[in-house]
């Protein structure tokens, strides 16, 4: 198949990291898969399918070639897909990587969006019942997958340091990062560390993020944390295996790739419910789970410091179950899908989404 695919960016981040992973699995199972990006999009991964960046800083349905199957993604990506598909360059498959109505500014343009195209694609079970309730289309799931990068190295004890929380953080200046509730992440491993002041906290930051931030950069300077900027799949799994306990508070995700990497590396998952995390996520099975008005984020990490023996069994359940999520998966079901689709099997709307169908 030919697949088209407009993106905006591939700066480093879950939704960007899922795009490339999709794309590159495409293309090396043999399908023709061309990228366009507008003028200045940043690339901040390996892309092997074919990379069309534009001579504008918008997205024009000319931009678009001639493929079976034009998959957009964010919200701003689906109005000229639309157009370029109503122009015959391929069917509108939109992949929604987010659902932005709830986080996002400019949500009278981008709930619409999703009246455009009944040709769905989602993330998890959660999202597909939100936008479900919310537009009568139900999305077919294609799950999030981990990179082969991520493995359990069994470097814990080599590294002979104290017991290692760790956490990601994201630059919050000019950018949309409310819904991972940073302050309350912050703030609930100061008061980890304010009881059990030989652990050490460690932050992840994307290294374009961390030194252009005004924010993280006094976090650094403070001396109370750790900071590691990876720049690389290998470097980001090095952290990820140095992390005894891995903390997430995002309280809004559709997929929450970062808790489900740490897992595979051999880390004790401790998260906020973030709706999309439950694919994977069994309170007290494979992690610790606590809605966020529970506030118990800083007590699930303690209680995993102080019982040695359920953090072991938490990690070892966690990277046990991760391994069944992989990418190579996630681009079989959306090759499958995009398949569906064509020949006018796919999901989107249908009788029993409709809360007024008629009776009888």
């Amino acid at each position: 198949m030919r697949f088209t695919f407009p993106i905006l960016t591939l700066c480093h981040g879950g939704a960007q990291r899922m795009l490339v992973e999709l794309t590159n699995g495409l293309t090396a199972r043999g399908h023709q898969v061309v990228i366009v990006m507008p003028l200045g999009g940043d690339v901040s991964y390996d892309v092997h399918s074919t990379l069309l960046i534009t001579d504008y800083t918008l997205l024009r349905e000319s931009d678009f070639p001639v493929s079976d199957v034009i998959v957009s993604n964010f919200y701003t990506t689906v109005p000229v897909s639309q157009a370029a598909s109503l122009k015959g360059k391929g069917m509108h498959i939109r992949l929604s990587l987010c659902y932005e109505p709830l986080f996002l500014p400019q949500n009278e343009v981008s709930f619409p969006s999703y009246h455009i195209t009944d040709k769905l694609i989602v993330l998890s079970k959660w999202q597909q019942e939100l936008i479900k309730l919310g537009h009568g289309i139900s999305g077919s799931i294609v799950p999030v997958g981990i990179s082969a990068s991520f493995r359990n190295m069994n470097i814990r004890k080599e590294l002979q340091e104290p017991l290692n929380i760790t956490a990601i953080l994201r630059k919050v200046e000019h950018g949309f990062s409310w819904h991972r509730e940073q302050d309350y992440l912050v703030n609930q491993l100061d008061i980890v560390k304010q009881n059990f002041p030989w652990i050490n906290i460690n932050f992840i930051s994307p290294p374009d993020e961390c030194f252009t931030s005004d924010s993280l950069r006094r976090m650094m300077n403070s001396g109370k944390y750790r900071f590691f900027t990876p720049l690389n799949d290998e470097e980001l799994c090095y952290h990820y295996n140095g992390a005894d306990i891995f903390v997430s508070s995002s309280i809004f995700d559709t997929g929450s790739l970062p808790g489900l990497e740490a897992m595979r590396c051999g880390a004790a998952l401790v998260s906020v419910y973030a709706g999309g995390n439950l694919e994977y996520a069994r309170h007290e099975e494979n992690s610790l789970l606590s809605y966020r008005y529970e506030n118990r984020l800083a007590a699930d990490v303690m209680r995993l410091i102080q019982d040695p023996v359920l953090r072991n069994r938490i990690a070892a359940r966690g990277e046990t179950d991760s391994r069944s999520w992989t990418w190579e998966n996630s681009v079989k079901i959306l090759e499958q899908t995009a398949t569906a689709f064509l020949k006018g099997n796919g999901a989107g709307k249908s009788r029993s989404s409709r809360p007024f169908a008629e009776n009888g």
